[in-house]
């Protein structure tokens, strides 16, 4: 196909994570697993690599169905997921937790957007990122936004909390 790059997978850029996961097949004790969240639950929480929602609220693999983005945002494709985990996948609590000291509730957008291009001379103004200047507005906002979603599932229980980075809490936030 013209213009597409049909290029190797990088091996090499990758090394760590292959032997890693080599390692984790030799212990694997998952395949028992369904696509089902065996405790009802769904995380929409950020990519921070500091948050482990899981360990965070004491469940494991297979419990809970985790939704990852920037700054923990409840998107249109947030939506779509959270729909199919209604509907398919045993999911009857959705919890929103964004996390303290995310960089998404710590600049604005158009900073942003200035520093990518500054660094790397990228213009990525057709992206809206979310970011906010009130992070507990921002997730009530999201909270109200998914609990009147009207193709979710009915009798879906829907809550925000905020999690500490500094010391692993949850903080419930009314919303």
């Amino acid at each position: 196909m013209k213009g597409i790059s049909l290029s190797r997978f990088p091996v090499e850029d990758f090394a760590d994570a292959i032997a890693a996961n080599e390692e984790y097949v030799k212990g694997f004790k998952y395949s028992e697993l369904t696509g089902v969240a065996q405790k009802g639950l769904a995380i929409v929480t950020c990519m921070d690599s500091r948050i482990n929602p899981l360990s965070v609220i004491g469940m494991k693999s297979g419990d809970a169905k985790i939704l990852r983005n920037a700054g923990a945002r409840v998107t249109e494709d947030v939506l779509r997921t959270l729909v199919l985990a209604t509907y398919l996948l045993g999911v009857k609590r959705i919890l929103i937790m964004p996390h303290t000291n995310c960089r998404m509730a710590q600049v604005d957008e158009a900073e942003i957007h200035r520093e990518i291009d500054t660094k790397y001379g990228i213009d990525t103004s057709e992206l809206e990122f979310k970011t906010v200047a009130n992070q507990q507005a921002a997730l009530i906002q999201d909270v109200q936004l998914v609990r009147n979603y009207h193709l979710l599932n009915t009798g879906v229980s829907v809550g925000g909390a905020i999690y500490d980075v500094a010391n692993g809490k949850i903080t419930p936030v009314d919303c």
